[in-house]
């Protein structure tokens, strides 16, 4: 099964760390491939970098995406993750997505902690729009962001797995959620300190990948998440408009 890793932020060194962490954990006879963002944020922590990491992640996906069985969207927040769904060919699963899914399955109510202040109300919208509002005890952020983490993960661990308790204390958490590509790999060193499952974003969502690849599900020809009506198109990549001018 081949795994494409779609990174919406053009740090090649965030993609780098995911790929790794995601092979670590994948299956044996996985394949896992990496694709960057050729344009936008460095790192995504503020919608409109999120707005324009959607762009960036069907771009990637129409330059690399024909060889891959299942499309995975490695940005927690997903960012143009329904649109993906829309134009791919193959299942497409996000990492903040399949993290929400498997917590939600793992107690009543589950929290998410995740580096960057300004992706608190984010990713509670992004909790409402898979239906998962009510099972949110809460989302607590960390101030450096992601990237921050990902560049010294030593100087982050005291204060992540702090925040990672008090969710459980304070706000009734049964499962927590370590959110983003930067803190891919964090949850293993921190999770002897938690006292309820501390999940792995890039873990759920390599596991979820791996499921939705063996179901082979065929796409859907009805419904919001068909192919897209052919479009014309102005000044998009020529990988890209071609999929939307001919209806993906």
């Amino acid at each position: 099964m081949n795994l494409l890793l779609i990174n919406p932020n053009t740090s090649p060194e965030i993609t780098d760390k995911v790929v790794l962490a995601a092979r670590a954990v994948a299956r044996p006879g996985t394949t896992v491939a990496g694709a960057t963002g050729r344009f936008g944020a460095r790192y995504i922590s503020t919608r409109s970098a999120a707005a324009i990491a959607a762009h960036a992640a069907l771009d990637a996906y129409a330059l690399h995406g024909d060889t891959a069985d299942v499309i995975v969207l490695a940005c927690f927040g997903d960012p143009g993750l329904a649109a993906l769904k829309e134009l791919a060919t193959q299942p497409v699963v996000g990492m903040a997505e399949a993290s929400c899914m498997l917590a939600a399955s793992r107690g009543a109510r589950f929290s998410i902690v995740t580096g960057g202040t300004r992706w608190g109300p984010m990713l509670e919208e992004f909790v409402g729009s898979i239906g998962l509002s009510s099972r949110l005890a809460s989302v607590r952020t960390v101030a450096p962001t992601g990237a921050a983490i990902a560049a010294d993960p030593e100087s982050a661990l005291a204060l992540l797995a702090a925040e990672c308790v008090a969710a459980v204390e304070e706000d009734g958490a049964e499962a927590v959620i370590l959110g983003g590509a930067g803190l891919a790999g964090l949850a293993s060193r921190i999770a002897h300190r938690v006292p309820v499952p501390l999940i792995d974003s890039v873990h759920a969502v390599v596991s979820a990948a791996e499921a939705l690849g063996g179901l082979a599900l065929q796409k859907a020809v009805a419904g919001t998440y068909a192919r897209p009506e052919p479009v014309s198109t102005l000044g998009l990549a020529p990988e890209l408009a071609s999929r939307l001018e001919t209806g993906g």
